[in-house]
């Protein structure tokens, strides 16, 4: 039974129709990068309760998580009505093991996200840790029209800071919105995500986190799992870390 807390809303940032940023605060027990929590909203006699990744590192007084608002989605549109002041419920504790504890040092982190997934790679990429685990950083944002590309600034801001940083921006449904326009796993079957990049990756010196759907998870786990690397687990470490991100 998850231990309940009260969030006060701060604010709200929406960057289209249907994405926004739920930005709360509340004593919440401590977390790492890539951790998640849980949100709730009381809805008639009911708790609706999802989980949600944090998009703020563990660093930070302020708790920011993306959401996208689905016309069928009991609590993600009541989250979506919600304005300064109001209150949310917070599970005290945070989980998860997509974090980069798990994951073995290389030269190379790619992050490959899809949508909202991106949020758990920005908490990690405030932080410290990720820049010294690692000499190049990939982040992959992969979306379907180029309003969907949130959170630009931000990572643009992050490039500035950090010049090991490539950010690679996908857009698939907007004809040259980007230079890339192909599904994830199609641009590393064909190669052309590493030429873009100018990276040479091998399962010696690369890293893969991948954060997505279940289908997009599954499909780009192949993808590299064919081209040699492996699964990474504890007993085992490999190469490729993942979470599916509903």
């Amino acid at each position: 039974m998850a231990n309940w807390l009260e969030a006060k809303v701060k604010r709200l940032i929406w960057w289209n129709e249907k994405l926004f940023s739920l930005v709360v605060t509340a004593d919440i027990e401590p977390f790492t990068a890539g951790q998640y929590t849980k949100l709730a909203l009381q809805i008639g006699d009911e708790r609706v309760a999802r989980a949600y990744s944090f998009v703020n590192p563990p660093s930070s007084k302020n708790l920011e998580f993306y959401l996208i608002k689905l016309d069928d989605g009991t609590l993600s549109a009541a989250l979506a009505r919600l304005e300064p002041g109001d209150s949310v419920q917070i599970a005290a504790k945070s989980h998860g093991f997509f974090t980069l504890d798990e994951v073995p040092s290389a030269e190379q982190l790619w992050m490959l996200s899809t949508g909202t997934a991106i949020g758990p790679f920005l908490s990690m990429l405030q932080e410290q840790q990720v820049w010294q685990q690692f000499q190049h950083l990939v982040l992959v944002h992969c979306v379907r029209h180029s309003q969907d590309l949130s959170y630009k600034e931000m990572i643009l801001e992050l490039q500035e800071q950090y010049p090991q940083l490539h950010y690679v921006p996908v857009v698939t449904r907007e004809r040259d919105a980007t230079p890339l326009t192909k599904r994830i796993p199609q641009l590393i079957t064909s190669g052309e995500l590493f030429t873009h990049v100018q990276l040479e990756a091998s399962p010696d010196m690369a890293q893969f986190m991948i954060c997505g759907n279940p289908d997009m998870v599954k499909e780009t786990s192949q993808c590299l799992m064919d081209l040699g690397y492996n699964r990474n687990r504890r007993r085992s470490p490999g190469q490729i870390t993942v979470e599916q991100y509903w």
